[in-house]
């Protein structure tokens, strides 16, 4: 098994641990890139707590930032660190199967 990614699995399965950072991405999937302003419209969360999400988020890499007009920031859905946790999950449960019985 790759450290990388077992280093990234780690870090998506501490951001996903949260009920409000997955109703996060869930709204994101779905509506597409938001401000976190927007994202307070559509969700009980307050700004405040969707901004600190957003920082835990964009530093695990599921949310990329991207600079809007008037200087407004929108999030974006990164998959990459969700891959890279996919093959993680792949590669132990390919060992469980292998391994010894």
């Amino acid at each position: 098994m790759e450290p990388d990614a077992e280093q990234v699995a780690e870090q998506v399965f501490v951001a996903l641990a949260d009920p409000s950072r997955r109703a996060i991405l869930a709204e994101l999937a779905a509506g597409g890139p938001a401000t976190a302003t927007e994202l307070a419209l559509r969700l009980p969360i307050t700004r405040q707590a969707i901004a600190k999400h957003l920082t835990l988020l964009t530093v695990t890499g599921l949310v990329r930032p991207e600079q809007g007009e008037r200087r407004r920031v929108r999030y974006r859905l990164s998959s990459a660190p969700m891959r890279a946790t996919r093959r993680f999950l792949t590669d132990l449960a390919r060992d469980w199967d292998t391994g010894p019985g």
